[in-house]
Formats: structure tokens, C-alpha cells, sequence
């Protein structure tokens, strides 16, 4: 088993900058990648991110491409999305995910384990 936390969420007003972060503790070395995913109000889950265990295969949802960045500190067992250049329709609770296999980065049944999620609103 894997258990992942999130953290970093909260209330911003369009145009600002959070950093989300994820602990992950348990069976961490069988990890094989993590992402985020975001879920709006009466909205299906999105992917956002993802990330390898190494750090080199990185990959984006289009509509959060430079502005958004993914990374992970293995040493920490610790995965962060910087959120920069915030906007109103960013406004969802930010799932953060762990798979312990390989597979597609974009779909969330790809994946294994499940944080409880962090609130992030963006004000206009």
C-alpha cells in the first residue's frame, strides 16, 4: 500500500502563484510514476500532470503548459505542482496520484493509489 497526503491548497486570486505538495509514505519504492489530477464542481476528474520515478518522462495537460510545473523529490518521497499564472477556471480540489506500474500518464485508471485531494479556488 501506498498513502499519499496533499497539501498547499487554499485561496488565490487570479494571477497568483501555489505550490501543492504530495507525501507519499508506505510501499513508496514501488512506485513507478505520480501525477495530479484536478476535479471542478460538477466537472469529470482531469489529468493535470506527471511524472517517472526518474524525473525524465514529464507530461502536461495542454491548458496547463507553461504555466504549471510537476516535480518530485525522491529523497522526501515528495511530489509538488507549482501552479503559476492562476486563473478563475483553475478552481478544483487537486487529487495527487501514484502507479505502481507502467501505463498511459493520462487516464486516473491508470492509477493505483489516491490522495484525499486539496482545495485550490482562484478568485477573478
Amino acid at each position: 500500500q501506498v498513502q499519499l497526503v496533499e497539501s498547499g491548497g487554499g485561496l488565490v486570486q487570479a494571477g497568483g502563484s501555489l505550490r501543492l505538495s504530495c507525501a507519499a509514505s508506505g510501499r513508496t519504492f514501488s512506485v513507478h510514476a505520480m501525477g495530479w489530477f484536478r476535479q471542478a464542481p460538477e466537472k469529470e476528474r482531469e489529468f493535470v500532470a506527471a511524472i517517472d520515478l526518474g524525473g525524465f518522462a514529464i507530461n502536461y495537460a495542454d491548458s496547463m503548459k507553461g504555466r504549471f510545473t510537476i516535480s518530485r523529490d525522491n529523497t522526501k518521497n515528495t511530489l509538488y505542482l507549482q501552479m503559476n499564472s492562476l486563473k478563475p477556471e483553475d478552481t478544483a480540489v487537486y487529487y495527487c496520484a501514484a502507479r505502481v506500474h507502467s501505463g498511459s500518464y493520462f487516464y486516473d485508471r491508470e492509477y493505483d493509489y489516491w490522495g484525499q485531494g486539496t482545495q485550490v479556488t482562484v478568485s477573478s
